[in-house]
């Protein structure tokens, strides 16, 4: 069984490089016995990096989820089962994207307690983010108000907490948003990652984030598409 380690390592930010063993190789795909790096999931896109051994190098690609997390290389060839690699993840995109998915949880909370507008989708880049919004009447939408409400939540050097909770605390807990998704993860799962925004936002995410809202930039609205019945598209950048 693979370590998945990025579950267990918070904040989600400066990521180290580590050392570990080719699990295997299939096709273009490193397999490894541990690794840090995070599969893209849940609107965040995967790392990227530099994977090494003694004698070969070759760039890692955007990973990808799988029952062994996917590490997509350039030069697979170099490689074989069994070699002792480093693995060095692109610090600066992790940090951007841990960057904009806490920003992404408390910009969703706010929607939430401001209108009752449910997150459906959203979408992470290193640029540029956007959220997708559900409301039963989208005309009490405002993006300044918004982005104002987000950035003094930002500004009030809030903690954010990683937790370990059985499904059931999570179902059964008041302030828990966001878990229609539950029932699509198996029940022999028992146990999830839970990401707490201190008196903002509490949520089953196995994304990476920061440690306190204070490192995070204030927000800019970017732009505002209507794309259904309901729904409106916000997406944001950074100041």
């Amino acid at each position: 069984m693979q370590e998945k380690l990025h579950m267990s390592r918070h904040p989600g930010t400066d990521p180290p490089q580590f050392e570990t063993r080719i699990h295997a190789i299939d096709g273009s795909n490193v397999l490894l016995d541990s690794t840090y790096c995070y599969p893209r999931g849940g609107g965040q896109p995967g790392d990227t990096g530099l994977l090494s051994s003694e004698n070969a190098e070759s760039e890692i690609n955007e990973v990808l989820p799988g029952d062994m997390i996917l590490h997509p290389i350039e030069n697979p060839e170099l490689f074989e089962t069994g070699d002792s690699v480093i693995c060095q993840i692109d610090v600066a995109r992790r940090n951007a994207h841990a960057l904009m998915h806490t920003a992404q949880h408390i910009v969703s909370a706010i929607a939430e307690d401001l209108w009752g507008a449910e997150t459906v989708g959203n979408q992470l880049t290193v640029e540029n983010s956007r959220v997708d919004l559900l409301f039963e009447d989208k005309e009490v939408f405002n993006p300044d108000e918004l982005v104002d409400a987000t950035n003094a939540i930002i500004s009030s050097n809030l903690a954010v907490n990683v937790h370990e909770w059985e499904r059931s605390r999570i179902l059964e807990h008041k302030q828990m948003r966001h878990t229609k998704f539950m029932h699509r993860i198996p029940s022999t799962i028992t146990q999830l990652r839970v990401v707490e925004i201190e008196g903002v936002d509490l949520c089953p995410c196995a994304g990476t984030h920061v440690s306190n809202t204070s490192s995070i930039p204030q927000i800019r609205f970017h732009g505002k598409k209507n794309k259904g019945k309901g729904r409106i598209r916000f997406s944001y950048n950074f100041e």
